[in-house]
């Protein structure tokens, strides 16, 4: 509410324009499409289960909620991807860290929260986990459980430093996904999801743009070479838009993508 989710981002990438600090490190699915003139994401260390996670004292899994369950998430691609699923559910809103959010479960107030995966595996609370949700279920956010180490464009010392720490597989697939991102010009205030994996010599690439309400979900999938993850992700964006998803967009920026 006070800037969005590239706020804090971007203080970090100015610091790093400034000279101040030589390396900043992202949650990648915080960062937007678009990057600052003079800085560069060239190296992306090994990614975390990009997976969400299912979280409830009473109930196994997601399926085995019952009519009008309660479940807290702060993310509309989560909601409007569960809400298509089950338009029973009753999505409520879930702000803070992640014990404050934990928190708000054990009242009793929720009958389930939805958080990433990753995070909860950094903070050693995987074992609050009660389901892992399969990607095809709930397509996970574009970077989700990836972080990405930003440094100036003309910082050769320290990128010859730090190049040992990138994972390719995870660089082609983030790669791939931001480039859904910026086609289709991603905010926070749309539910976009996409999801991509090295298969061989093979990027498969997932996308998805919803409704609000979830009344509406467009899906697409794309397979291509594993050299061309920006193409890739353009071409699914391209597809998703001529499917529908330029309609959604246009009602949620007013605006037109194409």
């Amino acid at each position: 509410k006070i800037g969005g989710k590239g706020l804090f981002v971007k203080e970090i990438e100015d610091a790093l324009l400034r000279k101040e600090v030589d390396l900043a490190v992202h949650s990648i699915k915080d960062v937007p499409a678009e990057l600052p003139d003079g800085l560069i994401l060239p190296v992306y260390p090994e990614r975390e289960d990009p997976r969400d996670a299912f979280i409830s004292c009473s109930y196994t899994s997601l399926g085995d909620l019952p009519a009008e369950a309660k479940i807290g998430t702060g993310s509309l691609r989560r909601s409007s991807q569960i809400l298509n699923m089950r338009p029973d559910i009753q999505i409520l809103p879930l702000r803070g860290n992640v014990d404050t959010r934990l928190n708000r479960l054990e009242t009793g107030e929720m009958d389930a929260v939805i958080l990433a995966a990753a995070g909860l595996n950094r903070l050693g609370l995987s074992g609050k986990i009660t389901e892992l949700i399969p990607a095809d279920t709930l397509l996970p956010a574009i970077g989700q459980g990836a972080l990405g180490l930003e440094i100036r464009k003309d910082d050769n010392k320290t990128l010859e430093i730090l190049s040992f720490l990138n994972h390719r597989p995870t660089e082609l697939a983030v790669r791939a996904e931001r480039a859904l991102l910026k086609r289709l010009e991603g905010g926070c205030q749309v539910p976009i999801a996409g999801f991509a994996v090295l298969e061989g010599a093979s990027i498969i690439l997932k996308g998805m743009v919803a409704e609000l309400d979830g009344s509406l979900m467009i899906k697409d999938e794309i397979r291509g070479p594993e050299d061309r993850p920006e193409e890739l992700g353009t071409a699914l964006a391209e597809r998703l838009l001529i499917k529908g998803a330029d309609r959604i967009l246009e009602g949620v920026y007013g605006n037109k993508t194409g």
